[in-house]
């Protein structure tokens, strides 16, 4: 069978105007000549199997995008699955090309595999921390759907498609207060009511009252309103996902349902295609976003780890909120990092600084056991009580992603990605970490024996066996 020649003149040159390069700077990028460059923007020269790898590692989410056919698609699986540090000699980019070409279903056999052993591991690593855990091996109902969320890579498409429709039946870049209002008294007779004398949110099915706290900000208030709308609008959606999810208790069930229907209220007040769009346009600037879609920063960032839809992925984050005592009280990552699931995060992480400076965002290049280089940016938030009677939250949000779509996030500009000293090095957690030489740990990991020396001593008083 003839080689398929891949031309992609077209989509070069649009990549190139919408980056600003001359094809001086774009050939420089890629490593070949401007006469070169131009030859393949006429469609005079196919791509070359070099080139397609390169393109993938310099715009790693625009490239992905081309409307690939079988064969691209799966060479995209093979590199990213290459990738993973488990493979200490990866295979080159023309032994992959080979690969996807000549043994398709070899190919398709190893993505399987691959994709199989990372979720396998991460099933294991959840099991490993329960037993390591004081809950024992039992894991709570919050635990539970928490782990749902994970392994359903948190992006829930029927909800989130659903939503998507349902904001655009009320019109607008992203349904204000009035279009939720509207449509939740005229269409689904529902009467508001506005106290702080029943919480944040609460609803009487019976006599079809909702009441919210006016004491909210402005964009929690709107998030209710949008969770009511969720949860009465798809309601059969949402209670077909919990069906499917077959969880172990009455109490899960109810937790996972509730939390769909906060994924469902994000994704109505920030519609998949319109958001994604205006994400890129800004560089996932949140501050921005959360200006343009009337959202809080919490709310905007929360969303930008959930962009996973299959056709039209947004940029890998990874996203989670820690309170003041350090616990991670939300989390999920599309990337390779993974929280733990039981204890605090690593201290040498900027989450942590953040939670004491609100209303400053910190920025961080930091770099995992594995080597895995991520770009994080930190931000300490105050959320009001809306009394004297009750203290304001305080907690921070990070959002992160791998250095390689640094190019993709505004928060990585001024960052010397390449230095080799410029990157924290920072752990899971203590408990997980196996670096021997970290002056923050606070005790040693699980899986390793400690020695310790009487006559000695360092920053603590054992060293790993």
């Amino acid at each position: 069978m003839a080689k398929r020649r891949i031309f992609a003149g077209e989509r070069l040159k649009a990549l190139r105007a919408e980056r600003g390069l001359n094809q001086a700077a774009m050939g420089d990028l890629l490593g070949i000549s401007t006469s070169y460059l131009s030859q393949l923007e006429h469609d005079d020269r196919p791509l070359t199997p070099v080139l397609v790898e390169r393109l993938s590692r310099a715009f790693p989410l625009d490239w992905r995008e081309i409307g690939a056919g079988e064969a691209e698609t799966r060479l995209a699986a093979l590199r990213e699955a290459n990738a993973d540090p488990l493979f200490p000699e990866p295979l080159d980019a023309a032994q992959l090309a080979r690969l996807a070409e000549q043994q398709p279903a070899l190919a398709d056999r190893f993505i399987a595999l691959h994709e199989a052993y990372r979720r396998t591991g991460q099933r294991l690593q959840m099991v490993d921390e329960a037993l390591a855990s004081e809950s024992g091996a039992s894991r709570l109902p919050w635990e539970e759907v928490r782990d749902w969320f994970h392994l359903a890579g948190n992006y829930v498409d029927p909800i989130d498609r659903a939503a998507e429709a349902l904001a655009a039946r009320l019109g607008g870049l992203s349904p204000d207060t009035d279009a939720i209002e509207d449509y939740l008294k005229q269409a689904l007779s529902v009467s508001l009511i506005y106290s702080g004398q029943a919480g944040l949110r609460s609803y009487d099915a019976e006599m079809g009252h909702l009441t919210i706290d006016p004491g909210q900000p402005v964009e929690s208030r709107r998030f209710q309103l949008a969770h009511q709308l969720a949860a009465l609008a798809l309601k059969d959606e949402i209670a077909a996902v919990v069906e499917a999810a077959r969880l172990n208790s009455a109490a899960s069930r109810q937790l996972l349902f509730v939390g769909l229907c906060n994924y469902a209220a994000g994704a109505l007040l920030m519609p998949y295609a319109r958001f994604r769009a205006e994400a890129r346009s800004l560089r996932h600037d949140i501050d921005q976003l959360a200006q343009r879609f009337g959202t809080s920063f919490e709310q905007t960032c929360h969303r930008l780890s959930t962009l996973q839809r299959e056709d039209a992925r947004g940029v890998p984050f990874f996203f989670c909120r820690v309170d003041m005592a350090g616990n991670i009280t939300k989390r999920h990552s599309a990337t390779r990092l993974q929280f733990a699931r039981f204890g605090g995060a690593c201290p040498l992480w900027i989450v942590h600084e953040a939670v004491a400076i609100p209303d400053r965002i910190l920025v961080q290049l930091a770099e995992t056991p594995d080597g895995v280089r991520y770009v994080s940016m930190a931000k300490g938030l105050v959320k009001p009580s809306g009394s004297y009677a009750r203290s304001p939250r305080r907690y921070a949000v990070a959002l992160g992603c791998e250095a390689e779509h640094a190019s993709e996030f505004v928060y990585a500009d001024g960052l010397d990605l390449a230095s080799e000293r410029a990157a924290t090095r920072i752990g899971v957690s203590c408990r997980l970490c196996p670096r021997p030489d970290c002056d923050q740990r606070a005790f040693p990991p699980s899986d390793r024996a400690i020695s310790v020396d009487p006559d000695s001593r360092s920053v603590v008083p054992y060293r790993l066996a």
